[in-house]
């Protein structure tokens, strides 16, 4: 779990409108950027400030956890909430937000949904109403040349059943949940003051003064097509989730037959029990218990596995599909603009991006 995600400090009052938006600083983009890339390919976390106002979650500064794998070796794992709060005591002193609005955490390949994510979530939300997880692929960026950042948080539906109790099928179908409905992106815009925005203006300005034919490094860079690597490892990864979903189901079809077994048993004992009961009364005896007996295999309930990891699968599956589909459309486009500046454009076919 994050360290720090079980005592968020600041406990916002609970606000009506829906978050629709997160608005985050330039600064504190380049902060997780910087953070989760240095770091890379340790998997890294780190809590983000700000303010909860109206339909959008603004995020003004964030700060790095401590590195849970150097701390354990040091036994240190103890001192999580205590560098959070003395982290928060020294950007109030300063009049910085420290309003715990969520957490950033590092990826590799879009591997986020997980359990741990859904109890960090309730752990934050026990607190704090309306809280994301801004999560960042430094891989993506690295790799396909698209900016991996996005922010996360969990449905009011699945949050509903969640507090309800278990994750049952009869809790979903009542609620009629998918499994696309536990976890929704919500939309990322950066804002930058009006003095940055100047400056970058003037850089701009500067850089194409000085650029004779207008075409930087990072305007060349996104014209590679080396993606190989990235698409072979992800669909290794989906490989490896589509066994996890069958494994699941596999669960499911198991406790679905020996449900319906139990409940064949349950009905010859019933009938056997009525007619053993109608001659009892014949006799004149007390009939024997139906329901209560402990001999009836009712009273023997078997225990419903949880839908909540199949459907972190499912949505696991949908965001490699998404990401493969994406990598290959874009590296075709780029292989048919290479094709037709060779002068042999026929021999690549151009590409429906809703293919």
């Amino acid at each position: 779990m994050v360290w720090g995600a079980a005592n968020p400090v600041g406990k916002p009052t609970e606000a009506e409108t829906p978050l629709r938006s997160v608005q985050i600083d330039g600064q504190v983009v380049m902060k997780i950027v910087k953070h989760c890339s240095g770091q890379a390919p340790t998997l890294v976390t780190g809590q983000l400030l700000g303010l909860d106002i109206g339909a959008t979650l603004e995020v003004t500064d964030c700060f790095p956890f401590p590195n849970q794998d150097a701390a354990a070796a040091e036994g240190e794992e103890d001192d999580g909430a205590n560098y959070q709060l003395e982290m928060m005591r020294c950007l109030r002193e300063i009049n910085v937000d420290n309003n715990t609005v969520g957490w950033y955490q590092s990826t590799y390949l879009g591997s986020y949904y997980t359990e741990e994510l859904i109890e960090t979530f309730l752990a934050y939300q026990e607190n704090i109403k309306r809280c994301v997880c801004v999560v960042y692929d430094p891989t993506k960026s690295a790799s396909v040349g698209t900016f991996g950042l996005k922010a996360l948080r969990l449905t009011d539906r699945f949050l509903e059943i969640h507090r309800a109790g278990e994750f049952t099928f009869e809790k979903i179908a009542d609620k009629s949940l998918s499994w696309a409905d536990i976890v929704c992106e919500v939309p990322i815009r950066i804002a930058n003051s009006a003095l940055l925005s100047a400056m970058f203006g003037e850089l701009t300005r500067a850089v194409a003064s000085e650029e004779k034919h207008g075409v930087t490094q990072s305007d060349a860079d996104r014209l590679s097509v080396s993606s190989a690597p990235f698409l072979e490892k992800s669909l290794e990864f989906l490989s490896e989730c589509m066994d996890d979903l069958a494994a699941e189901q596999q669960k499911v079809a198991h406790y679905q037959r020996f449900l319906s077994k139990q409940q064949l048993q349950q009905a010859q004992w019933l009938t056997k029990r009525k007619a053993e009961n109608a001659q009892r009364r014949a006799q004149g005896l007390e009939p024997l218990p139906e329901e209560e007996d402990p001999a009836n295999p009712a009273n023997k309930p078997l225990a419903e596995p949880s839908r909540l990891e199949g459907f972190l699968i499912a949505n696991q599956v949908n965001e490699y599909c998404e990401q493969i589909q994406a990598t290959a459309t874009a590296s075709l486009r780029k292989l048919t603009l290479v094709a037709g500046s060779q002068g042999c454009g026929d021999v690549v076919p151009a590409v429906d991006s809703k293919a």
